[in-house]
C-alpha cells in the first residue's frame, strides 16, 4: 500500500489559543474527539468528558455554570422554580432535598401541586411506578389516579392527604393573613413531624425547606388541591388568607437585599410556567415599582421542553428576558437553557453539584422576612 499525504489540519496541533479575528477565534472550544466510554467513568467525568454537543452540551455547560460560576461564590443568592410534576416523580427527595440541605438552594418558588404530593411523602403515602399505557375507564372504577406512568390509590392517598391538610390548616398559626412562604414554613413544619412519626427521613421537601429555613413560595397559590382546601375551610369559617402581594414583596426584598450588599443572584428554573415568571419578575419589580436602576440577573439556568416561537416557552429565552430586565444583558454567557425533560437533567446536575461542591452555609432566609420586608418598605417610600 502506498503512502498517503495527509491535509495538514490532520496532523498539525488542533488551534486552542485565541487569536485576534480570523477563523481561530471560532475555532477554538474543545476538540469533539472523546475517549471511548468504559463504564468506569464517573458520572462527572462522562459528563465532562463525552457531553460535547446539542443539549448534552447544554448540560454540561450547566453543570458548570452552576458548579465554578453559582455555587462557588458562598454569597451568591440561587432562587430555585419548580414547575411540571415533579414531586409525584420523585424528584423531590432524590434530587432537590440534596440541593436544599447542601445550601444550593436559597428561595423556592413551585406550583402548588408539586407541594401538595410532596405531602403523601412525608406522611408515607405511596406512589407507585407505572406505566401510560392503562385504561383510565378502569383506573377510575378501581379509585387510582394516575399522572401519566405515575399511580395513586384516591382514597388511600389524596383523600387521607386532604383530611390530615384541613386539620392542619384549621390550626391556630394559620388562623390569619399570611403570604405562601409562611403558609409552606408552617405545613413544613407539620411535614417534618409525619416524617418523625412515620420514621422516614429526607421524604419531604416541605419539611427539608422548614429545617433550612428555606422560603418556598407559590405563584398562584389558588391553583392547587392546598388552595382547594384553603378555599373549602373558609366556607367553614376558617380565618385563613393568603394575601399574593406579601409574597410578591419578599421575593423581591430577596433579591433587593443581596444586590444592596454586593452580591450576584442566579435563578435555577425547572419548567417554565408561573413560577418561573414569579421568580424573574423580581428584577422587573425592582426597576419599575421600587424605581431602582438595575441590569437583572447574574445567573441563569433552565431546563424546558417548550419552544419560544409559539409562545409556550414562559418567559422566553435568556435574551429576551434581558428586553425585560430580568436578566443582565453583559451576563449572557453566564445563561444556559437545556431544551428536554427536567427528570433526566435535574438528577445528573444534583449529581455533579453533590460531587464537585461542598455544602454552602445556609442563608435561611425565611428567619429574615421581617427584616427583608423593612428594607423594601423603605426603599419604596423614598422612590415613590
Amino acid at each position: 500500500m502506498s503512502k498517503i499525504t495527509l491535509p495538514k489540519v490532520f496532523v498539525s496541533k488542533y488551534p486552542h489559543k485565541f487569536a485576534k479575528g480570523g477563523k481561530t477565534q471560532y475555532l477554538r472550544g474543545k476538540r469533539i474527539l472523546p475517549k471511548p466510554i468504559t463504564g468506569k467513568e464517573k458520572l462527572p467525568e462522562l459528563i465532562d468528558r463525552a457531553f460535547l454537543a446539542y443539549n448534552a452540551a447544554r448540560l454540561h455547560e450547566a453543570c458548570q455554570l452552576f458548579t465554578e460560576r453559582m455555587l462557588a461564590d458562598q454569597e451568591t443568592t440561587i432562587g430555585m422554580s419548580v414547575a411540571g410534576a415533579l414531586t409525584p416523580a420523585g424528584m423531590g427527595a432524590s434530587s432537590l432535598i440534596p440541593l436544599v440541605k447542601a445550601g444550593f438552594v436559597d428561595w423556592i418558588v413551585a406550583t402548588g401541586a408539586n407541594l401538595y404530593h410532596d405531602m403523601h411523602h412525608a406522611m408515607n403515602l405511596p406512589l407507585w411506578k407505572g406505566t401510560p399505557h392503562l385504561r383510565d375507564v378502569a383506573l377510575r372504577k378501581y379509585g387510582i389516579v394516575r399522572i401519566y406512568d405515575i399511580l395513586l390509590d384516591y382514597n388511600d392517598v389524596l383523600m387521607r392527604t386532604d383530611e390530615t391538610l384541613c386539620k392542619v390548616l384549621r390550626q391556630p398559626e394559620f388562623q390569619r393573613e399570611m403570604g405562601t412562604a409562611e403558609l409552606h414554613y408552617h405545613l413544613g413544619k407539620y411535614c417534618a413531624e409525619f416524617e418523625r412519626q412515620t420514621g422516614l427521613k429526607d421524604a419531604s421537601l416541605l419539611a427539608a425547606a422548614y429545617r433550612a429555613g428555606v422560603p418556598c413560595f407559590t405563584s398562584s397559590p389558588g391553583d392547587s388541591t392546598i388552595g382547594m382546601n384553603v378555599a373549602g375551610i373558609e366556607l367553614g369559617g376558617s380565618k385563613l388568607r393568603i394575601n399574593p402581594s406579601i409574597d410578591v414583596n419578599e421575593s423581591t426584598a430577596i433579591v433587593l437585599d443581596a444586590q444592596r450588599r454586593g452580591k450576584k443572584t442566579g435563578a435555577l428554573m425547572l419548567g417554565g410556567g408561573s413560577p418561573k415568571n414569579f421568580l424573574l419578575q423580581t428584577e422587573p419589580q425592582i426597576q419599575e415599582v421600587l424605581r431602582i436602576k438595575d441590569a437583572g440577573h447574574d445567573f441563569f439556568i433552565q431546563f424546558t421542553d417548550a419552544r419560544p416561537d409559539t409562545g409556550g416557552l414562559s418567559g422566553a429565552t435568556p435574551a429576551e428576558a434581558v428586553s425585560w430586565g430580568k436578566v443582565d444583558p453583559l451576563k449572557l454567557p453566564d445563561a444556559v437553557v437545556c431544551y428536554g425533560d427536567s427528570t433526566i437533567y435535574l438528577p445528573l446536575l444534583t449529581h455533579y453539584a453533590m460531587a464537585r461542591c461542598k455544602p454552602r452555609k445556609l442563608k435561611r432566609l425565611y428567619d429574615r422576612r421581617g427584616q427583608l420586608l423593612d428594607l423594601i418598605r423603605r426603599v419604596y417610600l423614598k422612590n415613590n
